[in-house]
């Protein structure tokens, strides 16, 4: 027994320590990064010769990073809108027992995370050359729905996987029409899912660049473009300042998400109970 016991501790003790040192290869890079943002100096260089704030100020006070910003914001705030009312939509479509060539319907509707971004990226260029839709924030946002509405229809999916379809059948029964019965019956108990995957669309519109070095012009750099632009032309510490806070705005996304799944999890065992 006690050597049992012992045995599983050396197990636990060797995963925890593996994880830990995954972890650790994984974030340090990233880690890196923060420390540089207070540099006193213009320079990427450790040890630091003082600290200071002035990068941030530099963010703040930049009119070019500040339209930046801007356009970040009202692109990934409607590209999640569409995403999130494109994407639940054909989750539940796709999650009706009558919808014909749902395997290859779902391929195809995932399949912009799969494809990888630069291929997705030229497809985009063209066809929006076509139809003019290049150098504009609507071609933006058209651009990012389609990046984000998988996530929407992958994790929408996942929470009608768990959704008791009589309760519908029920709504009808009783009058209710099916519009009705989606609002006021399917939509609230499928609430975490949805909501995890506008997240997902929000963060992965406000966090993508690949697409905008292609379809976007001088008046419509995101943010990660314009990181990207400095990177190329003027190696400065704002840089460093700017990748901080977006660490920061996507560690608490992804905590929020977590959240949202632990409650979806804990919603599906008190139903069953």
């Amino acid at each position: 027994m006690n050597t049992a016991l012992s045995f599983n501790r050396l197990v636990t003790l060797g995963l925890w320590t593996v994880g830990g040192g995954t972890a650790l290869f994984l974030i340090a890079p990233i880690v890196a990064i923060v420390p540089l943002s207070f540099n006193a100096e213009p320079f990427f260089t450790y040890p630091m010769p003082g600290l200071s704030l002035r990068w941030y100020e530099e963010f703040f006070a930049s009119d070019v990073w500040q339209l930046a910003l801007r356009n970040s914001i009202i692109v990934a705030t409607f590209a999640t809108i569409l995403s999130t009312i494109l994407g639940t939509l054909a989750a539940i479509g796709l999650s009706r027992s009558d919808c014909p060539a749902r395997a290859t319907l779902t391929a195809i509707l995932i399949s912009p995370m799969i494809v990888p971004v630069v291929v997705a990226a030229v497809g985009i260029y063209y066809a929006f050359a076509a139809v003019g839709l290049l150098n504009s924030l609507t071609g933006l946002v058209l651009a990012h729905t389609v990046l984000g509405a998988p996530f929407v229809v992958v994790t929408v999916t996942a929470a009608l996987s768990g959704f008791d379809q009589n309760l519908m059948r029920a709504a009808a029964s009783l009058g209710a029409q099916p519009v009705e019965a989606v609002f006021r019956i399917m939509l609230p108990l499928i609430a975490p899912g949805v909501a995890s995957g506008a997240l997902f669309a929000f963060v992965t519109s406000f966090d993508e660049v690949v697409v905008a070095l292609f379809i976007a012009g001088s008046e419509e750099r995101t943010l990660p473009r314009q990181m990207w632009s400095g990177v190329r032309e003027t190696l400065s510490p704002t840089i460093a300042a700017v990748a901080t806070l977006l660490i920061i705005f996507s560690t608490l996304f992804l905590a929020t998400i977590q959240w949202l799944q632990r409650r979806a999890e804990r919603q599906k065992l008190t139903q069953f109970e």
